[in-house]
């Protein structure tokens, strides 16, 4: 990221972790970078999320993975352009600019697929269901569902998605961005939580929704 920018901006930074009780010194590694960790025991890629959104404080917030697949480098461009549009919550699309390595093709069209099954499902136009990276405002979280109402699991990327694409009170837009190989290991159980995500958009379509 640009500090001198964010500095020039007057915008202060606030750097959380969540990290589930992992071996490969995180925890260390954050630290030392002036981040805050939150060690959270309880596993789930929803679970890690709510315990940090839970505990943001800024009006601005930038998700992603803590893999080095995500250009954090840009996210001062992505805020300005939140504040530019007038706009609630940016997903960003990984297919716009793939980097060699970074995807394999079972991946590639697991995702596509997820990705169809909800502009099918919930008519909401996006490419990339599955992106962790998002910029919005922390006042769009009290217009949707409760965050603790939220799935535990992997499916709580595609959620957030369709409840911030759904509002009629959210201004929402998908913009390019790009995917780099990951570092170090892949946590990801590609197929199963494939069939965890398909089968978790079925049901949220028939559900009634979650009141505020």
């Amino acid at each position: 990221m640009n500090r001198d920018y964010l500095t020039k901006h007057t915008w202060d930074l606030e750097i959380l972790i969540v990290d589930g009780d992992s071996k490969d010194k995180t925890r260390e590694i954050a630290s030392s970078k002036g981040a805050q960790v939150i060690l959270e025991k309880r596993k789930g890629y929803g679970r890690a999320y709510k315990i940090g959104l839970a505990q943001a404080t800024g009006e601005i917030i930038v998700t992603g993975d803590a893999d080095a697949t995500y250009p954090f480098n840009t996210i001062h461009e992505y805020i300005q352009l939140l504040l530019d549009s007038h706009l609630d919550f940016i997903t960003t699309d990984r297919f716009a600019a793939l980097k060699h390595g970074s995807m394999s093709l079972k991946h590639r069209f697991g995702n596509l697929t997820l990705a169809w099954t909800l502009r099918i499902l919930f008519l909401v136009n996006i490419r990339d269901s599955q992106s962790g990276m998002w910029i919005f405002k922390r006042d769009a979280l009290s217009k949707i569902q409760p965050l603790e109402t939220f799935n535990d699991g992997m499916p709580f990327s595609e959620e957030i998605k369709i409840e911030m694409f759904t509002n009629r009170h959210i201004k929402a837009k998908e913009i390019p961005s790009t995917l780099y190989p990951r570092e170090g290991q892949v946590k990801l159980e590609s197929f199963k939580d494939g069939i965890k995500n398909l089968k978790f958009l079925f049901k949220k379509r028939v559900t009634p929704s979650k009141k505020i």
